[in-house]
């Protein structure tokens, strides 16, 4: 996983709430058996729809910031959603609130869910609405987003700051510990299963 660490960026706003899952990548995309190619499926129904829809106006081409609205991620378990929005180059979703299994998916596959308070999404909405090419800082040492002379703080638990920090996923956080699982293994007697 990258390390995350400070991440500056244009963003987008999506201005709806209670965006689920099946919504951020319909389920029609989940046939994939990898982690990547999920880009072309992420808000496929509304792009399909909307000739408007933010994620394709030029204006917000190469944004790495998603602000949407409260309870963004809902729904289903499906780590499809997060792996689409990191595909189309998300670093982080910005929202006032998010779906539990969302924001676990997101931290594991290092997209940072931001959580700020809802006049702070509206504020962010209208300095990036009204100059698409603001910069929004998101500081995961200090726990903090800037944009437009402005800076919000934001909720992030000790242990999951320092896996973004340090770049560990689920795999690299148990590879720590391969000295101490090796000598488990050869202490253990020969008859019993061993993991190779």
């Amino acid at each position: 996983m990258e390390k995350f660490t400070v991440h500056t960026g244009t963003a987008v706003p999506l201005r709806r709430s209670d965006v689920d899952t099946d919504q951020i990548i319909p389920a029609v995309y989940l046939k994939r058996i990898t982690k990547t190619g999920f880009a072309d499926g992420l808000f496929r129904a509304w792009r399909d729809n909307d000739p408007n829809f933010p994620l394709d106006r030029p204006a917000f081409a190469g944004a790495t910031i998603l602000v949407a609205g409260p309870q963004f991620g809902t729904g289903s378990s499906r780590e499809h959603a997060v792996w689409a929005l990191r595909d189309w180059g998300m670093r982080a979703v910005v929202a006032p609130s998010f779906g539990d299994i969302f924001r676990n998916n997101a931290l594991k596959e290092g997209l940072l869910p931001v959580e700020i308070a809802a006049a702070a999404v509206q504020e962010l909405w209208s300095a990036i609405e009204a100059d698409p090419s603001t910069k929004v800082c998101i500081d995961v040492t200090t726990r903090e987003v800037a944009a437009g002379g402005r800076s919000w703080p934001f909720r992030l638990d000790d242990f999951a700051r320092m896996r973004l920090i340090e770049g560990l996923d689920d795999i690299a956080l148990t590879l720590r510990a391969v000295g101490a699982i090796d000598d488990y293994e050869a202490a253990r007697s020969s008859f019993l299963p061993a993991v190779h």
